[in-house]
Formats: C-alpha cells, sequence, structure tokens
C-alpha cells in the first residue's frame, strides 16, 4: 500500500526528491491509430481529471524483444487487425478516460516500454475490468513480456 501518488508533468523530475518508486514516460503521437479512428477518439475520449474518476489504474507494460524485432508494418497488422486494439478500447469510451506514454526512447533506459494512465467512475470500474481482460485476450498480447496494475483511489476529501 502506497500513502501517495504524484504525477509530474513537463521535465524531468528533480533527482534530489525522494520517491520509493520512479517512472518516466513521455506522451506521443498514436502510432498504430488512422485517421478515421483519431477523430472518432477525439470525439468520445473524456478528459483526465473529471470529478467523478475517483478511481485510477496505472498499468506500465514492457514487451518482448520479439515485438520489437518486428517492422513497424507488422506491430500494426497485429494491433489493428487482429487485436483490434482500439476498437476494444473505443468500447469503453466515455466510462474510462486514459493517456499513453512511451518510456522506451528516453535518455534513461526505464523498465518499462509504455505506461498507460486510466481513470473512471466507482460504478465504472466493472466496464474497466472487461476492457482490461478483453485486452489481454488479444494477440498482441501474447509480446507483453512484462506487466504491472496499480489500483489507486483518489481521496474526494483533498480535491
Amino acid at each position: 500500500m502506497a500513502r501517495k501518488l504524484q504525477i509530474m508533468e513537463g521535465d524531468s523530475p528533480d533527482p534530489s526528491t525522494a520517491a520509493v518508486w520512479s517512472l518516466e514516460g513521455v506522451t506521443s503521437h498514436e502510432r498504430y491509430t488512422s485517421r478515421e479512428e483519431k477523430d472518432q477518439l477525439k470525439s468520445v475520449q473524456p478528459g483526465l481529471g473529471r470529478p467523478e474518476a475517483t478511481r485510477a489504474a496505472l498499468i506500465p507494460i514492457r514487451k518482448s524483444p520479439e515485438w520489437w524485432a518486428m517492422t513497424q508494418d507488422e506491430r500494426q497488422k497485429i494491433f489493428t487487425e487482429q487485436s483490434h486494439h482500439t476498437a476494444v478500447g473505443m468500447k469503453y469510451l466515455p466510462a474510462v478516460a486514459r493517456r499513453l506514454y512511451h518510456c522506451r526512447d528516453l535518455a534513461m533506459p526505464q523498465p518499462f516500454d509504455f505506461l498507460t494512465w486510466f481513470e473512471f467512475a466507482p460504478s465504472d470500474e466493472p466496464a474497466f475490468d472487461r476492457l482490461l481482460e478483453e485486452l489481454r485476450a488479444k494477440p498482441e498480447w501474447n509480446f507483453v513480456e512484462r506487466e504491472t496494475e496499480i489500483r489507486l483511489i483518489r481521496d474526494a476529501s483533498k480535491c
């Protein structure tokens, strides 16, 4: 159990800041999303920080060397044609908001390739669980080498 989670936007954190565990990532362009999908997502994807979204999950993921040995086109094909990753996620919008951070190309090596942050209302937690179940059953998930699922509850009295 952790009493506190600090999310810092912007530059790298001050190295003198005491932390038990630290992860870094950057937002980037959508790499496996078509224009049509991007427009659909934009029209229904809620922003982060909604007052009712007092539940969150941070899921860091590292993909296997086999995943990264494939070309961009090969990964795209698995992502879109076999796993239908974006279509699965669309089913759970606007209930579940998310932001993806990329870690693989940072100057300082990171233990994960991606950090995905999700936010949802307590009443939408079953939908979030179904989303994860669906994504983990897809072919793309065969290339996940390591993941950690961290669930959080925002203390509404401190907002």
